[in-house]
């Protein structure tokens, strides 16, 4: 039996499992907040090599200022303190344009980006040994009761 080009698709995807919404919201928040400190110590403890390029003056101020952008990303990129936590980072946004694909859109964005300064504090907490204070801890607890009510408010 042929079916027509034009018809309209008639499966429906079963919606995720409410677990499933929560570990994809995790998932991206964590991606992003928790690889943040992690780059930022690599890319403070990065020293770049001297370049004979960038110091020749027979190169133009627009050729110097490339080739140093240039020698920069490369430099860090080929830093595995800094690439590992990158690419962790962008595969949560790749997740995330997976989840503004099935979830509401209202919910997705505050969601991840909350959930993302949450895991960005421990983030810091964990690489660089921040300690967290009270009143982080205070403001930590009103963006998972604001989380919490954007929830309840589309249900």
């Amino acid at each position: 039996m042929a079916m027509d080009p034009d018809a309209p698709p008639t499966t429906t995807d079963p919606s995720p499992s409410l677990f499933r919404w929560i570990l994809g919201f995790l998932l991206v928040g964590a991606c992003w907040g928790l690889t943040t400190p992690f780059m930022r110590r690599a890319a403070i403890n990065y020293t770049p090599p001297t370049r004979p390029s960038l110091t020749d003056p027979r190169n133009s101020w627009l050729k110097k200022k490339a080739l140093g952008i240039w020698y920069a990303v490369i430099g860090v990129l080929s830093r595995p303190a800094y690439a590992i936590p990158l690419l962790l980072n962008v595969t949560g946004s790749v997740w995330f344009f997976v989840l503004i694909g099935k979830a509401e859109l209202s919910l997705t964005v505050p969601i991840t980006n909350s959930l993302a300064f949450l895991f960005t504090v421990l983030g810091e907490w964990w690489a660089e040994k921040k300690v967290i204070s009270r009143d982080t801890w205070i403001g930590m607890a009103f963006v998972l009761g604001g989380i919490a009510l954007c929830v309840q408010s589309k249900s």
